[in-house]
């Protein structure tokens, strides 16, 4: 069956669009941060899956990180372990924490595995107590109000912050043509898990492996114009400017903070791409125009 006249017109244009990315990012690492609706979606989720081989079959090491959010509230509702959130952080107790290692250590981190390879890719699945790779430690919030004599601190249970990310074990698949896929739970030096945030775990590996580019996958189209237009494009000194005058705000805020501590600590650039549209990946990386936000240091 041959292609009509036209439609080979537009398949040529878009590989010969795709070329000079392809050939660019070669032999590039880039992190990717998958969740959202891209993860619960079957469509989404084979779309990404192939974003991912094809990224792989073209030269380019990508390394995978997810979330898993609403995998694990499901687990913890049938199993009547009431959920717990202070600014946005899931308080983890003991039995919170066991069913957070099940569900991202286990389930959710083996289907996307199983998904990547069904595709043709060859993924490996690990969390950060591999090889002991992400150093972590018990995170504490601190509040402080003005009729305070004393700053409150409030205890969240095994939620994480990151101490050091020993890259050898991702270096070792990387360099044996696997694609890593990374589970958010640190280690402690007594050996206790520690629950963390998949952003921020995403962004401190993008910088750990001087990645080319770091990919935070979303529910919204990328970060938007107090008018509601998507805005690309972007250097450091242009965000700090959109933080200071309230442009970004709300759950935004992390992600954005997290892209620029990715590109501070030696992440060429950041992306915060639409998750919802189909092989959002490829589309941010092999075409002109993208599909989100690109951050850039300059």
């Amino acid at each position: 069956m041959t292609l009509a006249n036209e439609e080979a017109l537009n398949t040529a244009k878009v590989l010969t669009e795709a070329l000079p990315y392809i050939q660019k990012f070669s032999g590039k690492t880039i992190v990717v941060k998958f969740g959202g609706n891209a993860m619960i979606s079957e469509e989404l989720k084979n779309s990404f899956a192939r974003d991912i081989v094809l990224m792989k079959s073209v030269g380019m090491n990508p390394v995978v990180v997810h979330g898993g959010g609403p995998q694990i509230n499901e687990l913890l509702a049938k199993l009547n372990i009431k959920s717990e959130f202070v600014d946005g952080l899931r308080v983890t107790d003991s039995a919170t924490m066991d069913v957070v290692e099940m569900v991202l250590g286990g389930t959710v981190n083996k289907n996307i595995v199983s998904l990547i390879n069904h595709n043709g890719g060859s993924a490996i699945g690990l969390t950060g107590k591999d090889a002991q790779f992400i150093k972590a430690k018990k995170k504490s919030l601190v509040r402080q109000t003005p009729d305070m004599q004393a700053p409150e601190i409030i205890d969240i249970g095994h939620v994480g912050e990151i101490t050091r990310i020993d890259t050898r074990a991702i270096d070792m698949l990387i360099a044996s043509d696997f694609i890593p896929v990374v589970a958010p739970i640190g280690v402690g030096v007594d050996g206790a898990s520690y629950n963390i945030n998949a952003d921020t775990v995403a962004g401190a590996l993008a910088q750990a492996l001087n990645a080319e580019k770091l990919m935070l996958l979303t529910n919204v189209a990328g970060l938007m114009d107090k008018q509601g237009k998507v805005l690309t494009g972007l250097s450091l000194d242009t965000v700090n400017k959109l933080i200071a005058d309230g442009t970004v705000t709300g759950g935004m805020l992390p992600k954005i903070q997290c892209a620029l501590d990715a590109i501070a600590g030696g992440a060429h650039s950041a992306h915060i791409i639409d998750g919802r549209v189909n092989h959002a990946v490829l589309l941010e990386i092999f075409t002109n125009s993208g599909v989100g936000t690109l951050i850039t240091a300059k």
